[in-house]
């Protein structure tokens, strides 16, 4: 049964990006059915900004920890993808220095296309890997399911880059708010 929801999820996604559907979906302005729901003005943008302030701040804090160790690593992790040492590093430094970035509200959109790229070929690695898309529980696992070298572990999957690529979709969208570097150095941009 996971297999099929794992093909079903893959085939859906492939389908949404090779149709066209996706960027035809109207993200920046609501339906008639959501404004019914959500009115145009029902969040003041203020309240927005905040949420926005720190939805950045705790992926920032995710992505410098994510390409620290890959920086200091980064022999090992382009050993392990079977990558070229230059391109492991441009992708350690995009998630590290991106994730200080994200922090600031600094260059967010280009930041957030940089993120985006990287997390798509780990969605691609993993895929090619034949991993699933979302692994099985741990607590349904039998003993000693996955141990990697520093002891018992979560399978890997390709839910949390598919979460990243889509977290990364709602920074190009909506900005960093009114809360950033971005809106203090580019006044003109609405955020």
């Amino acid at each position: 049964m996971v297999k099929f929801i794992n093909k079903f999820i893959y085939a859906a996604v492939a389908f949404l990006l090779t149709s066209g559907m996706l960027f035809k979906i109207p993200v920046l302005s609501a339906t008639r059915e959501l404004a019914l729901i959500y009115p145009p003005n029902s969040f003041p943008g203020e309240i927005r900004s905040w949420i926005l302030l720190i939805f950045r701040i705790g992926i920032g804090i995710i992505f410098i920890l994510h390409g620290y160790p890959k920086l200091t690593h980064l022999k090992q992790w382009s050993e392990n993808l079977k990558m070229p040492v230059f391109l492991c590093f441009i992708g350690a430094a995009t998630m590290f220095l991106g994730g200080f970035c994200l922090i600031a509200g600094f260059l967010t959109g280009l930041v957030s296309i940089g993120i985006l790229c990287c997390m798509a070929l780990a969605l691609f690695l993993h895929i090619k890997g034949g991993k699933p898309f979302v692994a099985q529980d741990p607590y349904l696992n039998p003993p000693d399911y996955y141990k990697g070298p520093k002891g018992k572990a979560e399978a890997p999957s390709c839910e949390k880059a598919f979460v990243y690529i889509l977290i990364m979709l709602v920074l190009m969208v909506f900005g960093p708010g009114l809360y950033s570097l971005d809106a203090i150095l580019l006044p003109n941009l609405s955020f």
